[in-house]
């Protein structure tokens, strides 16, 4: 074997060695009009991600790695103003003060997206919750090299339709909606105490709006048959405000990078697309995408038409 069948050789091994220990990225997509700030919390057992907190930029993007079997949740910040230390608040989904999260979660009300993916050939689970409470509209779409995968979500802006009594104010009007455990605290809205099993606790008047509103995204604790979902992709596109499009000049912006992963196609573009081609630089991936059902219709028009206007 001569040096460079050697180097290629070598070459290969850590290309290989990188996709088996890497099984999954996450590319997150801020679609808003505004400024937001993801944070990111692992799961008990699993590794922080590369970043626990960020700040992105209308009609940008950013790609992180997670390793097999990585559990946790994601979600955005709004109303955010940090220091140059990174200390600061936010309005919405605040995680104590920081701009890396650092292995803080949301504080409530806040959209979230919860994923665990399999290791080997296990498939991954994963939901948009509202349990929490709600900020901000979420699309959530798994790329898949074959096949089919659901997408899920919650394309609603449910601040203008939340009950006074939900409502959090902020600059400009209601800024997010809680849920109504937060709001009264009673275990029959928290699932807790004599109503801690899905035999006692039912869907609530409150929890109806948001069902009613996101029939994909988990609206009360044991809101399972209709909310979690199961796949094997390779990545999730995560898009904050699917439906609300951002102006810009020349088409929207070539994402940022984190590990290595650039911003290898529109996320968005995606959604009106049944076929995309990404260059990795180690591999060509074919990926298909399908969004499916009520949510992938209001998703693919809504932002079509938007994209048509500007």
């Amino acid at each position: 074997m001569g040096p460079s069948s050697r180097v290629f050789t070598s070459v290969l091994v850590l290309v290989l060695s990188f996709q088996l220990s890497m099984c999954c990225t996450f590319t997150i997509y801020n679609n808003c009009p505004h400024t937001i700030w993801p944070g990111t919390l692992a799961g008990a057992g699993t590794p922080q991600l590369s970043t626990t907190g960020f700040q992105l930029e209308p009609g940008r993007s950013v790609r992180m790695a997670a390793p097999p079997g990585w559990s946790g949740r994601m979600w955005a910040r709004t109303g955010c103003e940090f220091d140059a230390q990174g200390a600061g608040t936010c309005q919405t989904g605040d995680c104590g003060g920081r701009m890396e999260c650092g292995g803080a979660g949301a504080l409530p009300p806040a959209t979230l997206f919860e994923i665990t993916l399999g290791k080997g050939k296990d498939p991954d689970y994963y939901d948009v919750s509202l349990v929490d409470g709600y900020n901000l509209p979420v699309a959530a779409a798994p790329r898949v090299p074959r096949g089919r995968c659901n997408a899920t979500g919650c394309a609603a802006d449910l601040n203008r339709a939340c009950p006074k009594e939900l409502q959090v104010d902020g600059d400009g009007g209601v800024v997010a909606c809680k849920s109504a455990c937060e709001a009264f605290g009673l275990d029959e809205y928290c699932c807790s105490g004599e109503f801690g099993s899905p035999g006692t606790c039912k869907p609530s008047f409150y929890s109806s709006i948001f069902k009613n509103a996101c029939p994909r995204a988990y609206s009360y604790a044991f809101d399972d048959g209709t909310s979690t979902f199961t796949c094997k992709a390779y990545d999730y596109t995560i898009i904050f405000c699917p439906v609300n499009g951002t102006k810009r000049s020349g088409g929207f912006s070539t994402g940022q990078a984190i590990n290595g992963h650039g911003d290898e196609s529109d996320p968005l573009a995606m959604a009106s697309s049944a076929t995309v081609v990404s260059f990795h630089p180690s591999f060509l991936l074919l990926s298909v995408v399908f969004f499916q059902a009520a949510l992938n219709d209001l998703i693919t028009s809504a932002f079509m038409n938007k994209v048509g206007a500007q």
